[in-house]
């Protein structure tokens, strides 16, 4: 494996291009982005789904519009809860009136006494995603580990249209994603 292909050096490069597009983009392009579901989303989004999103940091795509509109459409919502890096990341039931309280790595999740829940849908943050939809993350293996587990849930990756790359370093344990949205397309296999 070459140097440009190892993890940390890929997740080093996509985080500083995120944060460089993120802070190139005007107020009006930032509101816009991610503020409609795409229809084939949407065609999922039945009364009692559950959806699971997360609180995004820096310049993570923010999927607030997306889950305050499946909440409207009748979905339930989860975030996930995380505890260390080693422990299993659960997902919690959550509504957009519940208060959030600090977890690790500076998360903002539900209080863990909120129920836990198996998402029909899964929402992802990443760094970057390839053409085979291998999504690259934190490092902590903390969505890896939940989407092997979730069988039947469809995972859908969040990323700017910057966040491409042909080809990542990956693992065997690495989970690919069902389908990618970006401010511009949605994509899948």
């Amino acid at each position: 494996m070459t140097s440009e292909l190892d993890k940390p050096t890929q997740r080093a490069a996509f985080r500083q291009v995120r944060d460089s597009y993120v802070n190139g983009l005007t107020d009006q392009d930032r509101a816009l982005a991610f503020s409609k579901i795409p229809s084939p989303l949407a065609k999922c989004l039945t009364p009692g789904k559950i959806v699971a999103g997360y609180v995004a940091k820096g310049s993570e795509v923010d999927p607030a519009a997306i889950l305050a509109q499946a909440h409207a459409m009748g979905c339930d919502l989860a975030l996930p809860h995380v505890t260390s890096k080693s422990a299993p990341m659960r997902f919690l039931r959550w509504s957009p009136d519940d208060d959030l309280v600090p977890g690790a790595f500076g998360l903002l999740q539900p209080a863990e006494t909120a129920p836990e829940c198996k998402p029909d849908i899964v929402l992802v943050p990443m760094l970057a995603y390839d053409d085979r939809l291998i999504r690259l993350g934190q490092g902590a293996g903390h969505y890896d580990r939940a989407l092997s587990v979730l069988d039947h849930s469809i995972a859908i990756g969040l990323a700017w249209s910057v966040q491409f790359t042909s080809v990542l370093a990956s693992d065997i344990w690495d989970v690919p994603l069902d389908a990618v949205l970006t401010e511009k397309s949605w994509i899948t296999l």
